[in-house]
């Protein structure tokens, strides 16, 4: 994003600065741009007056979780009452107490915005720890401080927030829309010197598209476009879906991730190959196939929701993620895809999201989705007005 506020990022702002303070609870998918914010906030209220902490990477144990926060801190920190903590429950009491009375430069509260907060929940296996994230909230929600959270699994953050302080706002980081697109893509392309306004702004709405809006997978096609000298986006999607490409490796993250936080986790990965095969569909369509009774794929397509992979609308059940779907279309099988496999999966997906083009743009992308390798010949008689 350029270096002006965009609205979501002032409603944020705003419910900080709202007297008393809200803290924002912001909700997203992976790489839907949650990290990248929280960066801004910080570097918008100053390092000496907010802690940024991503409790996923180094949530371990109570005792080292408040260590790495304490000494990574702008904010000083009183010695422990005693000495030395003695358990698991008094260091989780120590972090609480920091978040309360740390303050910024001057006495004034300060703000600390927590990255993943739900990954707090694996303290609840340690003993005297069964209500963790109850008890961060009930801490959070009487302090004089400010806080911002965020979290990529949605459905249970909404489950912990139903009897929550209304202090907490519940915000649903949206996806980008295609003028956002086209100004993060700008220093990919020279900000557009050499493109005309109606080029440049199909090109915004096709990769606003094939990303589903997603600022990572935007950005990666952003990349992937200008150093290969300025390719289509179909063209660079299927380098980003290659077996060594970027999305591959973003996918499979993703994929593994939600599937180790649920349960059942070969079932669960056999539901999203049949969705990948075919979506939406019914709870029966789905127990048929996976050859399990209704009830128990009930219990099966639950925990995909807790953990966000899939989405139910009318009964009917698809992915969350439509990029991720095609990830597990060409990988989770017993081989890597062949080139032909990718270019012709990324075809069949961009067919049907990609818009249809003006004539103009049509000309100027004439060869998108043709092989990499394809001579200049050859690619003139593929392009996105020949899929569309």
């Amino acid at each position: 994003m350029t270096g002006s506020q965009t609205g979501f990022e002032r409603r944020v702002q705003s419910a900080l600065e709202a007297s008393p303070s809200r803290i924002p609870v912001i909700l997203g998918g992976c790489g839907s741009g949650r990290t990248f914010l929280l960066q801004r906030l910080r570097e918008r209220a100053g390092r000496p007056a907010a802690q940024y902490i991503d409790v996923e990477r180094c949530a371990t144990t109570p005792e080292r979780f408040l260590d790495a926060v304490i000494s990574s801190s702008p904010f000083p920190a009183a010695p422990p009452e005693g000495g030395r903590l003695q358990n698991a429950r008094e260091s989780f009491d120590a972090l609480l107490a920091f978040f309360d009375t740390a303050r910024a430069p001057g006495g004034e509260p300060c703000t600390f915005l927590l990255d993943e907060v739900l990954e707090l929940r694996t303290f609840e296996s340690f003993p005297g720890l069964r209500h963790v994230l109850r008890d961060l909230l009930d801490a959070l929600s009487a302090s004089a401080n400010r806080f911002v959270m965020t979290t990529r699994y949605v459905a249970r953050a909404h489950r912990l927030l139903r009897d929550a302080s209304a202090r907490f706002e519940v915000m649903h980081l949206p996806a980008l829309a295609a003028p956002e697109v086209v100004d993060m893509l700008a220093p990919s392309f020279n900000s557009y010197e050499q493109m005309a306004t109606d080029d440049r702004d199909y090109l915004g709405r096709a990769v606003q598209a094939l990303a589903d809006g997603r600022a990572s997978y935007a950005r990666a096609l952003g990349e992937t476009m200008a150093r290969m000298s300025h390719a289509d986006p179909i063209s660079a999607l299927t380098a980003l879906l290659a077996p060594d490409g970027t999305l591959t490796s973003t996918c499979r993250f993703c994929y593994e991730l939600r599937l180790h936080r649920a349960r059942g986790y070969g079932a669960l990965k056999a539901i999203l190959d049949i969705l990948a095969e075919e979506e939406p569909l019914t709870l029966t369509e789905i127990s048929h196939r996976l050859h399990r009774t209704p009830g128990s794929t009930k219990d099966y397509l639950s925990w995909l929701e807790d953990v966000d992979l899939v989405t139910s609308r009318q009964k009917r059940y698809s992915f969350s993620d439509p990029l991720l779907r095609l990830w597990v279309r060409l990988h989770c099988r017993p081989t890597p895809p062949t080139e032909e496999d990718v270019v012709r999966e990324v075809q069949r997906y961009a067919l049907g999201r990609v818009p249809q083009p003006e004539p103009a743009a049509a000309l100027a992308y004439a060869g998108a989705g043709a092989p990499i390798d394809a001579t200049p010949e050859e690619r003139k008689s593929w392009g996105i007005i020949e899929i569309d």
